[in-house]
């Protein structure tokens, strides 16, 4: 077993190389050029260079995403919008989605390696508690979490990192509740020339919808489980009503004897 303060160690620089990638970031104007009115100006350039290189275009498109996912760096949206003027909607489709599930992924894992310990320290007999709620719910909790785009994606990474999820899990139920949000943000990017900003891609109509359709799932989950218990309840069913007529022609037959 590794001394203790080797792990102490590891992290600590774990979240060295995290904060010289962000200085870095920040430093070089990387998210200058990544804004959404510098990709929108570099569009043609952008296009030809996918012409000339689709593999490389998109893999580097892929790199660049996953590494902003998961440093939780705040140009994912603009991304999407120029990957589809890029690439079109199902290249733009997959790509984006693979790419911000493996960011997400890798934020999910960097925060259970990171804070894990040191939370369930202080916290363990509540962290107990929710690990087991989410043995049973977790899967339909993160699905809804994921349909509402509204709900922050690093706060869903830092929170699920917390718990005794599986990362196989994780993953899979990202890519498939990020899907529809992805699938608008792509369909936006379409047409980038007529996106000023990010907010005109969801409108208060579309954010309720994801939203209701986010609550569902959980909502279809209670009813069934509700569902369930009533059928497991004595007296109830057939067989509980069975008895139950039987029960209630003795009281009136004048014959019977108990």
């Amino acid at each position: 077993m590794r001394p203790r303060w080797i792990e102490t160690a590891r992290r600590a620089l774990l979240l060295a190389v995290v904060a010289a990638c962000l200085a870095a970031a920040w430093w070089s104007g990387l998210g200058e050029w990544l804004s959404l009115t510098r990709l929108k100006a570099s569009q043609a350039e952008l296009v030809a260079w996918h012409q000339r290189q689709p593999m490389l275009s998109v893999g580097a498109y892929m790199a660049v995403y996953v590494a902003s996912a998961a440093l939780s760096l705040p140009w994912a949206t603009a991304l999407t919008l120029a990957g589809a003027a890029v690439f079109g909607f199902w290249t733009a489709l997959w790509s984006t989605s693979l790419s911000s599930t493996l960011g997400a992924t890798l934020a999910f894992l960097g925060a259970r390696y990171v804070f894990r310990d040191a939370v369930r320290g202080r916290f363990g007999h509540r962290l107990a508690r929710i690990d087991e709620g989410l043995a049973r719910d977790g899967a339909f909790y993160l699905f809804g979490l994921r349909l509402v785009p509204a709900f922050p994606f690093f706060l869903v990474n830092l929170l699920m990192g917390l718990t005794a999820m599986p990362v196989r899990t994780y993953f899979w139920v990202s890519l498939v509740g990020m899907l529809p949000g992805t699938a608008v943000y792509v369909n936006a990017g379409r047409e980038l020339g007529a996106v000023a900003s990010p907010g005109d891609v969801l409108s208060p109509g579309l954010l309720a919808a994801m939203t209701l359709l986010g609550v569902f799932p959980l909502l279809a989950r209670r009813v069934l489980e509700r569902a369930r218990s009533r059928r497991a309840e004595p007296g109830s069913g057939p067989a509980g009503q069975t008895r139950h007529d039987a029960r209630k022609e003795n009281e009136h037959d004048p014959d019977h004897t108990t």
